[in-house]
């Protein structure tokens, strides 16, 4: 080797060793700053708090490379899966909202309501609860829960509310839902025709068109201890109890203070 290159080679290998020390000087930075956020924050963001922190901005560039550099990864927002699933078909179809909010109502089996909410387990995993509801007695008469959103949900609770209904369909019996991927499925609408009764549906993105069920939803949430369960199963035996409790014990001070059950009764006879 040269003199000179020997050198230049000296030169560059001591710039290589200040270069990998800023590296890892703003890489700790930019970890206790991604520390901090949990993780949810991407290179933009991390930009905007190092300009408020030192006062000085870090090339967006240099951030990323230091970001691929040391293994910072950004927690992503999983998507929703209902948009997911909207996306899969061109042939959905959204009905009219003939419930238009009339809750008041004195005639059992004459107004569903139904939806879908998620509880997450111990592990992390989502399991899906959906429900069907009488709006005039405030039942629970119908519900199903998997660890999937496939559409055979929806198909078990329909299946369970035609039990239920044993034949006795009200001449204006109606069901509402919001506008989800389930109950704009073609093969869903078609099972409601079957079964006799009218679809109406919530408006866009106004979870106050559907308030009955998403109430309940509140209060399932409030007593189901799910986040400590570990599987489906344990998920099931928490929401069942619940369900019968509120179904033929827990009273209602709207109902007369009587339970559903109690007040369904009740309904009839009068």
């Amino acid at each position: 080797m040269s003199r000179s290159g020997y050198y230049a080679w000296l030169k560059r290998a001591e710039k290589d060793s200040l270069r990998e020390e800023r590296d890892y000087a703003d890489y700790l930075l930019l970890k206790q700053l991604h520390d901090r956020r949990h993780g949810k924050i991407g290179y933009r963001g991390l930009y905007m708090e190092v300009l408020d922190l030192i006062g000085s901005p870090m090339n967006h560039k240099r951030i990323l490379r230091l970001m691929r550099k040391y293994g910072i990864v950004t927690k992503i927002r999983t998507k929703n899966a209902y948009r997911k699933l909207a996306k899969a078909t061109q042939e959905h179809r959204t009905v009219p909202n003939h419930l238009n909010r009339q809750f008041d109502q004195d005639e059992p089996g004459k107004v569903f309501v139904t939806d879908i909410t998620y509880l997450p387990t111990r592990k992390g995993q989502n399991v899906y609860l959906s429900c069907v509801k009488d709006v005039a007695t405030r039942e629970i008469v119908a519900h199903h829960l998997s660890t999937s959103l496939h559409m055979d949900l929806v198909f078990q609770t329909t299946r369970k509310l035609e039990e239920h209904l044993d034949g006795n369909l009200h001449p204006e019996a109606m069901i509402h839902s919001d506008q989800g991927f389930h109950y704009t499925h073609p093969a869903y609408q078609s099972r409601i025709r079957e079964l006799g009764l009218v679809q109406s549906m919530s408006r866009r993105g106004n979870c106050l068109d559907n308030a009955p069920i998403e109430s309940f939803f509140g209060h399932l949430k409030d007593h189901v201890e799910h986040r400590s369960a570990l599987d489906l199963s344990e998920v099931r035996s928490m929401v069942d109890s619940y369900i019968a409790y509120y179904n033929s014990e827990r009273k209602q001070w709207n109902l007369k203070k009587m339970t559903p059950e109690q007040y369904r009764s009740h309904l009839i006879a009068a």
